[in-house]
């Protein structure tokens, strides 16, 4: 999925720290950070949730909303929705996570559908809902901050 195409909705199994589904739909409005992870990936744990985390603290939630997405494609036996709710307690993860649907191949649903290489991935989504930007492995905080407070200050009607 290339950049400038509207995201598809994130297909989960259920979602932790929300009281209901988050759909890219309703979030229109804000940009969306999109955090893809595992819990036993070393670059998600020592870069990309905290990163996330700093982004969220950083931005004005009406105006960025962080959202953590679980794709597990490997160690599946490890990684169970139970070990998922311990790890984001444990870990002080507060932003919604969803736990994406197992797929008819090793690659859960989103994971396979977005296309994704791996972990961790940080997807950006504009405020019309279009995928802006997709870096898979570690990004500069300075450079992400510039490019998350550009499409915050992109107001353009479209």
């Amino acid at each position: 999925m290339g950049e400038g195409v509207e995201l598809s909705e994130i297909e989960a199994s259920e979602w932790l720290n929300c009281t209901a589904p988050q759909t890219l739909a309703a979030l229109r409005g804000r940009v969306v950070a999109i955090e893809v992870f595992q819990m036993l990936c070393p670059g998600c744990v020592a870069h990309g949730l905290p990163q996330v985390q700093k982004l969220r603290q950083t931005f004005r939630p009406e105006d960025v909303m962080v959202l953590g997405l679980h794709s597990v494609f490997e160690h599946h036996a490890a990684m169970t929705p139970v070990a998922l709710r311990a790890f984001v307690h444990e870990y002080g993860i507060r932003f919604p996570v969803a736990v994406d649907q197992p797929g008819d191949t090793a690659l859960p649903r989103t994971m396979a559908k977005w296309r994704l290489e791996g972990t961790p991935t940080l997807l950006l989504v504009d405020r019309r809902g279009r995928l802006r930007a997709r870096h898979f492995g570690q990004v500069p905080d300075m450079a992400l901050g510039a490019e998350v407070m550009a499409l915050v200050c992109d107001r353009e009607e479209g």
